[in-house]
């Protein structure tokens, strides 16, 4: 399985503080069946001033303890953009790190404050599909907004936008409207993958593969390994996609 939504980067988000909380969460997704793991560290201005600069240094640092430790987890540099202001110049300056590309258009990690959907988020999602840039909406089953109406994430779907469900919510860890809301978006057929968005081994772990048995026998076994692993590794560029007929 391929996790392109976590948070095991100590010291720079809410993720773990240490070295060896990180190196914890890493043994945990590799006992859980995950092999790739997108070190999506916060990008928010103001709160979380990461950019591409500082996270590429810490990524490959960590990935040398991951083989000092001998823990087999192939990790890439990610990024969680919090929508806002400032990233159309981010982007603009090169200092925010994508998940991959797909058919021309990187794919970027774009987070919505979890309270509400901020005015003008349509138009800006326009303008990032301009640049070529595709938004992979992070957690939206959590978003208050999205909770009271999933339909409200239809424009966006329509703009262009794929959509990054937490595998957590899947399972009840988020609570049942935030799992009725998972299932809603799923049933609705838009482009849907699942990630972790694991912080810590508490009450935010990196499990996929609960999620992926949900996953399984709710909707067959071909949709589950679709959405913890053929898509994700269509991102990253791990598979060849199938031609279009």
């Amino acid at each position: 399985m391929i996790d392109l939504h976590c948070h095991f980067l100590p010291g720079v988000d809410d993720g773990p503080e240490t070295l060896p909380e990180a190196l914890d969460l890493a043994r945990a997704a590799v006992a859980d069946g995950i092999t790739h793991s997108v070190l999506t560290s916060h990008i928010h201005p103001g709160r979380y001033p990461n950019q591409r600069r500082n996270l590429q240094v810490a990524v490959e640092q960590f990935s040398q303890h991951l083989k000092d430790a001998g823990i087999s987890l192939d990790v890439r540099m990610g990024g969680e953009a919090r929508l806002c202001p400032e990233l159309i110049d981010l982007v603009a300056e090169g200092e925010v790190p994508f998940l991959g590309e797909v058919g021309g258009f990187r794919i970027l990690l774009l987070e919505f404050p979890h309270q509400l959907i901020p005015l003008g988020s349509a138009k800006f999602v326009s303008r990032l599909m301009q640049l070529k840039i595709r938004p992979l909406i992070a957690h939206p089953e959590r978003n208050k907004a999205i909770m009271s109406d999933h339909r409200k994430l239809h424009e966006f779907v329509q703009a262009g936008c794929w959509l990054q469900l937490t595998a957590g919510s899947l399972t009840g860890r988020f609570g049942e409207q935030a799992e009725q809301t998972a299932f809603s978006i799923i049933d609705e057929g838009w482009n849907c993958l699942v990630s972790t968005d694991a912080h810590n081994l508490s009450n935010r772990p990196p499990r996929l593969a609960e999620a992926r048995a949900v996953l399984s026998q709710r909707f067959g076994e071909a949709i589950a390994q679709g959405m913890v692993y053929g898509k994700a590794a269509r991102i990253l560029g791990l598979t060849t996609p199938t031609p279009a007929h």
